[in-house]
This record gives C-alpha cells, sequence and structure tokens, in this order.
C-alpha cells in the first residue's frame, strides 16, 4: 500500500520540488492533503492533478478550491488519518502548531520549516516523545548530517561543520551590503528558493537558524555546530566523530534529493530523476571562515542561542518581521540586522516551555521590531 503524504506550502519551491519527486515515485505514495497560503489558481491545478482527499487554502480571503479554509487547514491536513509523512514547507513561525499537531498524532514529519525548532525545539522534541512521531530534516544541510550519521551511536558524534555558499554578497564590502537593493538581494548564486530564506541566505540568519535546528536535532552543543563559507554549494555538510574521522554528503544544488530522504529514511529507493554527481563537472570547492563583519545577522542569532530560553523565539521574530519590510521596500537591508540587534538587546529571554510562552514572545517580538524598523 502507497503512503500518505500531506504538503504543507504545497505552491511554494519545497512544494513544487517535494511534488516533482512524488511523481517519480507514484508507486510508492500518494498525495493526501495539499495547502497553500494564497496561491489559490496553482493549488487548483495541483489538486486536479493529484486528486488528494483534503485541500486547504490559508488566506480563506482568496479565490480557491477544497474542503479547508484558514490558517486551521494546516493542522486539519497534518493530522487527517490518512496521512502518514507530512512535509512542512511553510515559510516562517506559521509551520509551528502543524508540527506540534502532527508530532502528537504519531506522524513522520520531514521539516523544512527550520523556524519550527528555532522557535520550539523543547517542545517540537517532547511533542515527538509523546505522541510518537519522528523528525526526519529536509534542510540540505541537516539531511546531509543525518546521511552521514545514520546508523551511528550519537555518542561518537564529535563536531558538525555546516556549508553556507555566502549569498550573493560575498565579495561586497559591508557598506555596499547595507544599501543592496531588493532585487540583488535576491538573486542567489546556487540556490533558487523563496524570497524569505533567499534573503536569509544574503544576511546569513539562515546559517544561524540551521545551527539552532542542528543542535536539536542532533543533541550537540552549540560550541560543536560550526559554518564555513563554501560558495559552490556542492559538499552540504562534514561530520566529525570522536576518533577524528570525518564524512560529507556531497551533490549538485538540489532539494529533490533530501526531500526523497526524508520520505524514505533509512531507506534508499531508485530515482531516476535525480541528476548524478560527477566530480569533474563540480570543478574546484573552496572553503572560507564567515566574515563577521559581512554577516552581523549571524552573529546576532549565535549569540541568540548561546541566551537560550525564548532569545532564539524572538531572533526569528524580529528577522521575519525585518525581511517583509525589505521585500515591500520600507527598509534598507542594513536595516535587517539593526532591527533583530534592537529587538534582542530589549527582550528579556524566558523559559520557553510552554507554547503560550512561545508565541507571547513570538508576539512581542514582533511588536519590538516593527517598532524598531521604522523609528
Amino acid at each position: 500500500m502507497s503512503v500518505g503524504v500531506a504538503i504543507l506550502g504545497s505552491t511554494g519551491s519545497i512544494g513544487c520540488s517535494a511534488l516533482q519527486v512524488l511523481a517519480r515515485q507514484r508507486e510508492r505514495f500518494r498525495v493526501a492533503a495539499l495547502t497553500a497560503h494564497s496561491n489559490a489558481e496553482l493549488l487548483e491545478r495541483q489538486a486536479a492533478e493529484w486528486r488528494p482527499t483534503y485541500v486547504g487554502l490559508v488566506n480563506s480571503g482568496k479565490r480557491g478550491t477544497g474542503n479547508g479554509r484558514g490558517p486551521e487547514c494546516l493542522v486539519e491536513a497534518a493530522t487527517r488519518p490518512d496521512v502518514q509523512i507530512v512535509l512542512n514547507g511553510i515559510v516562517g513561525a506559521a509551520g509551528l502548531e502543524a508540527t506540534l499537531a502532527a508530532l502528537e498524532a504519531g506522524k513522520r514529519v520531514a521539516l523544512a520549516n527550520k523556524e519550527t525548532l528555532v522557535m520550539a525545539g523543547e517542545l517540537v522534541t517532547r511533542a515527538a516523545q509523546r505522541g510518537g512521531g519522528e523528525i526526519v530534516p529536509v534542510d540540505s544541510e541537516h539531511s546531509a548530517v543525518l546521511q552521514c550519521i545514520t546508523g551511528r551511536r550519537p555518542t561518537e558524534l564529535a563536531r558538525l561543520i555546516l556549508t553556507a555558499s555566502g549569498g550573493p554578497f560575498r565579495t561586497w564590502s559591508p557598506e555596499r551590503v547595507a544599501d543592496a537593493t531588493v532585487d540583488e538581494a535576491l538573486r542567489h548564486p546556487t540556490w533558487k528558493m523563496g524570497k524569505k530564506i533567499t534573503v536569509d541566505s544574503a544576511t546569513l540568519v539562515n546559517k544561524a537558524l540551521e545551527v539552532i535546528e542542528a543542535h536539536f536535532l542532533f543533541g550537540l552543543p552549540y560550541a560543536a555546530v560550526e559554518v564555513v563559507v563554501h560558495p559552490q554549494s556542492v559538499v552540504h555538510a562534514f561530520v566529525e566523530f570522536v576518533d577524528g574521522s570525518v564524512l560529507a554528503q556531497v551533490g549538485f544544488p538540489t532539494m529533490e534529493l533530501p526531500i526523497l530522504y526524508a520520505l524514505t529514511h533509512p531507506d534508499r529507493v531508485p530515482d531516476a530523476g535525480a541528476r548524478r554527481f560527477d566530480p569533474v563537472a563540480a570543478g574546484t570547492l573552496t572553503f572560507e571562515p564567515v566574515q563577521a563583519g559581512l554577516y552581523p545577522a549571524y552573529r546576532l542569532g549565535r549569540a541568540a542561542a548561546a541566551a537560550g530560553g525564548t532569545a532564539p523565539t524572538a531572533f526569528n521574530a524580529a528577522n521575519e518581521v525585518a525581511v517583509e519590510l525589505f521585500l515591500e521596500g520600507r527598509i534598507r537591508f542594513g536595516r535587517i540586522a539593526e532591527t533583530v540587534a534592537r529587538v534582542l538587546e530589549g527582550h528579556r529571554p524566558t523559559n520557553a516551555g510552554s507554547l503560550d510562552a512561545v508565541l507571547a514572545a513570538d508576539a512581542e517580538a514582533r511588536r519590538l521590531a516593527r517598532e524598531a524598523a521604522c523609528s
């Protein structure tokens, strides 16, 4: 019998990539549920092709199809009895409650929504323990780590090195970066992604989020999770073991491979559509340290991680607001990190052990970010 998959955020870049993977794996998987934020037209086309039993549109003010409306459709899709795997491709904090609900319901969550673990890592891991659910990462870096450590004991793991492309401004001066335009920020050199995560790659916020995510996924202290800049985006992560041995996972930039692995882990299945790796075509691979002056938001994210409690929640919320304002043309690029810094300066971390505490910290940080960005 085929496995039922719910795709949350099916019209985004992750969701569309997932459907491309599933199109090649129809004998193994069926699409049981689809949700989108507001792209009703594309959602209708996807529903017509895949004929899921549930279709939901978050922004119910938009024309659309399906049997779910409003934010609650995410939880409804994630907890359906005909769904075994939930691929959470939602961008931002909106993905949190669906992840919690899916894990409580005993589902595998193929997690591309890194903000979920950043906001509420303790809550998410507890939900998985209570409900018997499972978190399998979709981010290429965390998928790479998982592929390297599957079958190994946790005590054998010593250090992770996540790679970052460096984004479009890697060779720019900090002064020039501060005034970068939206178009310039969205010209990612190696990956094709949604607007928010592309801006996060330009600020390196995405790597700060991934460091926090790795801490919760793999149980390592933050000091044991490092980041290097790797412009070619071919090596996705290095894993060092206690004896000094290092393994790496490599491949040309594509989200289809980590999506498929998240669906089939720990097994592997043939995929005729995947691009095969060619080391000659990959060419020279280079690695550089993260330049602190070029990526101030990355430093802020690591500081929030070290502070703990609700500090990562505040960091994530402030960044989401600042990126939204930047994409709307209301603040310059340099104000993103400045806004996050001002929010963290005013935030007093509290225990992040309850959903109410997390949501309260998120809301307060968003309010402070709007005030800081526009003042």
